[in-house]
């Protein structure tokens, strides 16, 4: 009995200590997956600073292009017309604009000393209607346009001239006043309120957008994106009052938006064109100075150029 006991025993102990041993190994596998997973967590957790730059520089590069994307995409409508003004100089393919005639000076006829003798000679009447408006010679006027305008041939542009009151510049309401502005600019440019007429004494100040939103609903946006194209001597012609001031570019400069002296009064007559650059941005300003040269076509030669007006 004793035996049998003992043998039961050690079956006992045999069972469960095999059992024991057996399962230890699979702890221990389990215990190196868990100290493994645990290790490559802590590795992933420590970043080297290449690492880091490495991905703030990723961050950058996409960030700019989407900036970049972004700008082109608000500003098209100017930039294609920069694009198409650089292809043309570079292909040599401009195109003289019609409005190049409209800023041509007329010439004074020379005086004929020769004696004119006069011959009176029987006119035979013309019964044909077709044959009489042969008789009617062609009379060389030039009509002016019913609204005031700017026109710059060297950028084929022929702008209308928006007036804005001056109320809110005497009341020194800044922001009603750059309101009145911006929605003036949806219809043309903007004689900048405050400084001189075209044709008296002083700075005639236009302004001009080179770019603006896409969405806006004005129709002229960009219509002076390719302004710094005018070169020194180029004539731009304004209509205004159904007169027309010639005037003959003098200076051309980049300023900062807060040196207002491009604003100031002059003692003589003087056209100042003023628009933001570079196109899409707020940074500067492009401004274009200008002498007038001629009224309504006939040249002032070196005259005094404070011309008076009733």
């Amino acid at each position: 009995m004793t035996d049998q006991k003992n043998e039961n025993q050690d079956k006992y102990f045999r069972i469960h200590i095999d059992e024991h041993q057996e399962d230890q190994p699979k702890q221990i596998e389990k215990k190196t997956k868990t100290t493994k997973k645990t290790k490559t967590k802590e590795t992933k957790g420590k970043r080297s600073i290449k690492d880091i730059f490495e991905d703030a520089f990723r961050q950058i590069v996409a960030s700019a292009v989407i900036l970049v994307i972004g700008f082109f995409l608000l500003n098209y409508s100017a930039y294609i017309k920069i694009f198409e003004n650089k292809w043309r100089n570079l292909t040599g393919t401009e195109e003289i604009s019609p409005l190049t005639e409209i800023v041509e000076l007329d010439t004074d006829e020379e005086e004929s000393t020769e004696v004119l003798v006069y011959t009176q000679e029987v006119l035979e009447l013309e019964t044909k209607s077709s044959a009489k408006l042969l008789k009617i010679p062609e009379l060389e006027l030039e009509l002016a346009p019913s609204d005031n305008r700017i026109i710059i041939p060297r950028i084929n542009q022929n702008i209308p001239i928006i007036r804005v009151s001056s109320e809110n510049l005497i009341n020194r309401d800044w922001k009603a006043l750059e309101n009145d502005m911006q929605e003036a600019l949806k219809n043309g440019v903007v004689h900048y309120p405050g400084t001189s007429l075209p044709g008296k004494t002083g700075n005639t100040v236009i302004t001009g957008h080179s770019s603006y939103f896409p969405w806006d609903p004005g129709r002229f946006k960009d219509v002076f994106a390719v302004l710094d194209q005018l070169v020194l001597g180029d004539r731009i012609v304004v209509y205004y009052d159904q007169d027309k001031f010639t005037y003959e570019v003098k200076d051309i400069d980049i300023v900062l938006p807060s040196d207002i002296e491009v604003l100031k009064q002059t003692i003589d007559e003087k056209l100042t064109l003023i628009t933001c650059t570079p196109v899409g941005t707020n940074l500067k300003r492009l401004i274009i100075s200008a002498e007038p040269i001629a009224i309504n076509g006939k040249s002032l030669e070196g005259e005094v150029k404070k011309i008076k007006r009733t």
